[in-house]
Formats: C-alpha cells, structure tokens, sequence
C-alpha cells in the first residue's frame, strides 16, 4: 500500500474509464467472485423531494481483509430527467484495509457504468450459448451504450437489435453503434426482436414488463439490469417460470420487481433460483446446461463489483496489475 503521507489520490472519469476496458474488467471481476469479499448489506435513506417523489442516498460498503476496503456513495434522483440531468451520480472512497487510511476517491459514475455491463458479460459467459450471435439491448441510455462492447468481451456478437420506447432514441444508438463498427439497427417491433436474439439485455427504468414469457425462443439468455425497486420490473412471472434464474447476489429476490413480484404470485418458488453469480464463478453452480434451456440472470448490483473496479483503477493510476487480490 501506499505510505502513509501520500496526499489522497483524486481520480477523474476519463482515468477510470481507461482503466476500465472489458477485457481487463471482466476477468478481474470473474477473480473477485470467486476469491471472495466482504458485503455488508447496502444502506438506504430515502429523502423526500418537492414533487411527491423520494430521492435515495445509498452507501455500498465492501472489503477484502489485508487489502482494499471502500464504499461508493450514490444519489438517485428520479425526476432528473425532467431537469436534463443523469439520475444517478455516484462516488467511490478506496481505503487501505489494513490501516483504514483512504487512497482514492474515484469518479463513482464509470465505475457504476461499467462494472453494470461487465456483471452482465460475466454472467453471459457462463449462461449464454457458445454459439450466441445476436444481442437485443432493450433501452438506449449510458448502460444500453456500453452492453455491445461488454457482451462482445464474451461471445463473438455479429448482429445487434436495439429497442426502446422511443425509437428516435433507439436509431440514435444503432448509429452510434453503427459508427463505432457493430452491426446494429433500431427494432421497430419488440416481440420479433426478442424471437431473433440469443442474448436479450434489458436496461430500462420500467415499472411494466416489457419481456414476455411466451416470446422467449429456446436457448435464449436473459440479461435484467434495470429493475432495481420491488416497483421495478421489465419481465412478466412467465418469463421467470420458464427459465432457469440465476441472481448477483441474494438481495436481488426482495429489491427487484422482476423477482420478488414473481415469488409473491406464486409463479416462481426462491428455492429454485439456481445460485449468485460468485457461485458461477467459484464452480459451486453450474451455468447453461444444454442448448435449448433458457437461463435468466438478474442483477441490482453488489458492492464486490464496485471494489473490484475501483482496485483496477487504483492499481493502474499507482502502476500496478489491475487484480483485486
């Protein structure tokens, strides 16, 4: 670590973006899931807002004994959008575990992005087909933007759909895509979108399930990153009933609509959600187990993604290998 004089180390976002390429990210958060880190549960205030709406002040906490120890503090903000601004803002503390002493503050907002995507790339190398071509991205914001290059880090995508409410918004990207040298284009229909995919990213702020049960093709993954509030949901129950269902971590069977709906009704039991995804990384769990089976992975996020991405940025602004250990 570093000694004890050195002043606290100030980390924009175009240094953490940089030192957070997939292929760096992806294995390194592969490493702290299976090595293991400490996780305590997150903390939520809720601070009510002039329209009616509460805005969330949440503090994720983590820390791997001899080694790192951090917390990310973020503010969300529903009615940002109205105002032209993100709805989320975060900031990232890395300390020294052994001594509490901090090292970095680090642009929490590239962390959030892009350990978001990483999960779900991670994830797709364990329950997403060899063979898997075509990516559908359900949403076209910052998390949408990214899912291309994550998934590309993990399967050899050739074709990428995009849809969203608005399709102006969906062909934005798709050009955008497009111009950075995928194949990618806006769907007009999202139920013939979701039949021609073998990987489905679902990156929204949905209160109403977008993704039917019924369309799901055999052999399709299912990637939910939107739905972070029991309110939340971008799924019906059949798409869950249907699926062999795997999670980030456990908190995600009672924050997310897309889970804790489903186990309300009665349409999915909890005890069948096959394992997090540090079991998938460790070996205790299986991932996809044939061709046709349908596998679904949901994520909320989880502080071991978070100080695993804010050690890769530390360790390349000090000069050092980007592992967590």
């Amino acid at each position: 670590m570093a000694d004890l004089d050195t002043p606290l180390m100030t980390i924009g976002p175009d240094a953490a973006r940089a030192a957070l390429s997939f292929e760096l990210l992806v294995p390194a958060l592969r490493l702290a899931f299976a090595s293991g880190v400490t996780v305590p549960s997150r903390h939520h205030h809720h601070i009510p807002q002039p329209d009616g709406t509460q805005a969330v002040l949440l503090l994720m906490p983590a820390w791997q004994e001899g080694n790192y120890l951090g917390v990310k503090i973020a503010t969300i903000y529903s009615g940002n959008g109205k105002r032209g601004l993100p709805g989320v803002y975060s900031t990232y503390l890395l300390c020294d575990a052994a001594s509490g002493r901090p090292l970095a503050l680090i642009h929490g907002d590239q962390i959030t992005e892009r350990r978001t995507v990483a999960v779900s790339a991670l994830a797709a190398s364990f329950l997403a087909r060899p063979d898997a071509r075509s990516l559908l991205i359900v949403g076209a914001g910052r998390i949408a933007a990214l899912a291309c290059d994550a998934f590309k880090a993990v399967r050899a995508i050739e074709r990428v759909a995009i849809w969203a409410r608005d399709f102006e918004k969906a062909e934005a990207l798709a050009s955008q895509l497009r111009a950075g040298g995928h194949d990618a284009a806006a769907a007009s229909s999202l139920q013939d979108a979701v039949a021609a995919a073998d990987i489905i990213s679902c990156a929204t702020l949905s209160t109403e399930p977008l993704i039917r049960g019924e369309w799901l093709m055999p052999g399709t993954h299912l990637d939910l990153v939107g739905s972070f509030t029991p309110a939340m949901r971008e799924t019906d129950d059949a798409c869950m009933a249907r699926s062999r269902v795997y999670i980030d971590s456990h908190e995600a069977m009672t924050e997310s609509g897309d889970l804790a709906m489903p186990i309300a009704s009665g349409a999915l039991d909890a005890t069948v959600i096959v394992g997090t995804l540090a079991d998938l990384a460790s070996g205790s769990v299986g991932g996809r187990a044939s061709a046709e089976e349908i596998t679904v992975f949901k994520a909320v996020g989880t502080a071991l993604a978070d100080i695993a991405a804010a050690a890769l940025v530390y360790r390349s602004a000090v000069g050092r290998t980007g592992e967590l250990r």
